[in-house]
């Protein structure tokens, strides 16, 4: 069945939905620029709960990992158009350019940018693509990639530190980032690469530090955080079984129910 909620050209995805909507993707692997039209995005990343509203216009650094949740407004729908600056795109954009390499980008992971003129009314024109169903080519596709950046460095030249920094996550501590993400269901890949290690590094020093395995530490850490969320804040296993890194209420309430000798339904 054709998915008529999202509509992508390229590099370019207009979002459109009625009903309240968890985003699909938990692992940000490119910069993302987007608008919010209506409706609001409920966040979380890095422990951080966030509310973006309606006019919201924001870039989002790769290499994040992110829950989302799409919500329409009252008696309406959500709408949002995301333009993604892939990192090939962005070398090749550097090269014509002639920039210099920048160095490693530490700065916040979310720039607002709302307030620019010049950003919506570049929001605007690529509206009628997706709303009259107008065909968005590969070259009217590049040419709006390249008006982003150019817009993004004349409203913040500052943003070459944030855009042109292809560097890849470095080494960090691992026992601290697992306990701050362990809930975020992404491959053990994807870990591995944000704490700055090979897989079969990865998994070696994961072993050093928690003494189990990578996916059994996982399973027993997100079980656990359920059966805290249902036993002692009330909460429901059909509203928590996302949260805490499962992919579907099947597997997680087997898994649960092989733990702790009962069904979350009945603690």
């Amino acid at each position: 069945m054709e998915d008529k909620s999202h509509i992508q050209f390229n590099n370019l995805l207009y979002s459109c939905t009625e009903q309240r909507e968890r985003g699909n993707e938990q692992f940000v692997p490119e910069h993302a620029f987007g608008y919010i039209i209506s409706g609001e995005v409920h966040s979380l990343s890095n422990n951080e709960k966030q509310v973006f509203k309606q006019g919201m216009i924001g870039l989002v650094r790769r290499n994040q990992l992110v829950k989302s949740v799409k919500v329409p407004a009252p008696g309406g729908d959500f709408k949002s158009i995301n333009i993604f600056l892939e990192q090939g795109f962005l070398r090749r954009y550097a090269a014509e350019n002639k920039f210099p390499p920048v160095g490693h980008y530490t700065g916040e992971p979310l720039i607002e940018l709302t307030n620019d003129p010049f950003i919506k009314g570049y929001f605007d024109s690529l509206l009628p693509y997706f709303t009259y169903g107008a065909q968005l080519n590969a070259q009217l596709a590049e040419l709006k990639t390249r008006e982003a950046i150019e817009l993004l460095l004349r409203a913040k030249p500052e943003l070459k530190n944030f855009l042109f920094d292809f560097s890849e996550p470095h080494k960090i501590d691992l026992e601290a980032y697992m306990n701050r993400h362990y809930m975020y269901n992404v491959p053990t890949a994807q870990f591995a690469r944000l704490t700055g290690r090979s897989l079969a590094g990865f998994k070696r020093d994961f072993e050093k530090i928690f003494k189990i395995p990578p996916g059994q530490w996982l399973q027993q850490k997100r079980l656990n955080e359920a059966y805290f969320l249902i036993r002692e804040k009330g909460r429901k296993p059909s509203d928590v079984y996302l949260d805490v890194g499962f992919e579907n209420l099947s597997h997680f309430s087997y898994s649960f129910k092989k733990t702790f000798g009962v069904a979350p339904s009945t603690i």
